[in-house]
């Protein structure tokens, strides 16, 4: 299972922020952040460091690599 779309999701709503205001707030696009959460796309690296630096958390937990 690819832990990241659960995580991402989780952090986006843990914080109550829309697809609409994350993607405003990060320069995303709403689409691209839809295709990530749905596993139809996999964000990369950039992405992650910069979703992780936004959520305050490290790339390691959105990756589920901090056992």
């Amino acid at each position: 299972m690819k832990v990241y779309l659960v995580r991402l999701k989780e952090l986006r709503e843990e914080r109550k922020v829309t697809i609409t205001e994350l993607a405003t707030e990060t320069g995303f696009s709403k689409s691209a952040i839809q295709y990530w959460e749905s596993g139809q796309r996999v964000p990369s690296v950039a992405v992650l460091i910069k979703l992780a630096q936004y959520f305050g958390v490290i790339t390691d937990y959105i990756l589920d690599l901090n056992n």
